[in-house]
């Protein structure tokens, strides 16, 4: 694990001998809809025919290798300055497969990291997955499980979409559970669609709530791109997530990117509005005041020059890979979010550089 030294202003009478110097530890968790990185084959089981040499977006190997490098040097620089390193734990969606995930962490940007990796096929019908990468060094699973959310249409048709992946093991010596989304989108509209979503945050309520009655101080991430604000309904009336962190109990979940929203700033555009459906909502024991355990550090958005349009029509916008039905050979139509955990360190010797 990195150490660093970090000047933290602590505004509580417990700590105020504040701004003196400490070391701490931190991880990155990080999340990246990577905007369909898929093989070049033709999957006869899913929706994929525009993804492959013949079909229209002419997805031929020398572009998957580009796509393939383009995502991973996004990825290798999330956190880094802070912890110089590749992030510890990553959420990813649009990923067709597990074998693109596998050719994403052995590319030349990711190899030393070790990554460990969780993932099972969803029924969507575009063949698009979620998975989760972890450091093996750092996160030891003991769990996981892939949840299914079913759907159907005003005609009582079965709508196919992804499941939501969860994970359990020991960030270091802490308990930790992961949760990896990628809800309904807002295709035929965001009323239309509207009940999708909130079907999608009822499940992952369920999930939580089951996993805090295994063990009310279970430490929950779920992560994911939602397709929803953080004032969304899904959010605000469903999850009951709350984006101050005044007057809160032991069940509630703490969204960081709520405030982040409210200024301004979002993870994706469309039609010159800006939205976050890229977030990370937490348990509230991640707001724990003991030194010695991780606890919320901060969260924020991952976008670099190099991530975004710099003239014409999208100028400001995530720089895609299609747009327009043109190959721009860009990163992806969403920002990558990331938050950090921080605990007080108990180690003087800091570890080798890709740990």
């Amino acid at each position: 694990m990195k150490l660093y030294s970090l000047f933290l202003v602590f505004l509580l009478p417990l700590w105020l001998s504040a701004q003196a110097k400490r070391e701490y530890e931190v991880r990155t968790i990080a999340f990246y809809n990577v905007e369909n990185l898929f093989d070049i084959y033709n999957d006869t089981l899913a929706f994929d025919d525009d993804r492959t040499p013949e079909g229209k977006d002419r997805w031929t190997q020398e572009r998957y290798q580009h796509k393939i490098t383009q995502t991973s040097k996004v990825i290798s620089e999330i956190g880094r300055e802070i912890t110089r390193s590749a992030p510890d734990i990553i959420g990813l969606c649009e990923i067709e497969n597990k074998q693109v995930v596998e050719d994403l962490i052995a590319s030349e940007m990711l190899r030393k990291n070790t990554y460990g990796i969780i993932h099972f096929d969803s029924p969507d019908e575009r063949g698009i997955d979620v998975a989760l990468l972890f450091k093996k060094n750092a996160f030891n699973v003991h769990t996981f499980k892939s949840h299914r959310l079913l759907l159907y249409n005003e005609e009582g048709f079965r709508d196919y979409t992804r499941d939501q992946l969860v994970v359990g093991g020991i960030l270091d010596n802490e308990a930790f559970y992961f949760i990896v989304n990628h809800w309904p989108s807002r295709s035929g509209g965001e009323s239309r669609s509207r009940p999708f979503r909130l079907a999608a945050a009822k499940l992952n309520k369920r999930i939580i709530d089951s996993l805090h009655k295994v063990d009310i101080q279970a430490k929950i991430i779920s992560m994911g791109d939602f397709n929803d604000d953080p004032t969304s309904d899904s959010f605000k009336k469903i999850l009951r997530t709350k984006g101050k962190t005044k007057k809160i109990d032991s069940l509630n979940l703490i969204n960081p990117m709520e405030k982040i929203f409210k200024k301004g700033y979002g993870s994706l555009a469309y039609r010159d509005k800006w939205n976050l459906f890229d977030q990370f909502y937490f348990s509230s024991n991640l707001l724990n005041l003991n030194s010695q355990e991780f606890r919320f550090w901060k969260a924020g958005i991952y976008n670099p020059n190099y991530l975004i349009t710099q003239n014409g029509k999208y100028e400001g916008y995530p720089l895609r890979t299609y747009a327009g039905g043109s190959y721009l050979g860009g990163y992806s139509d969403h920002f990558p979010v990331f938050m950090y955990l921080i605990r007080e360190s108990t180690s003087r010797t800091p570890p080798k550089e890709g740990n």
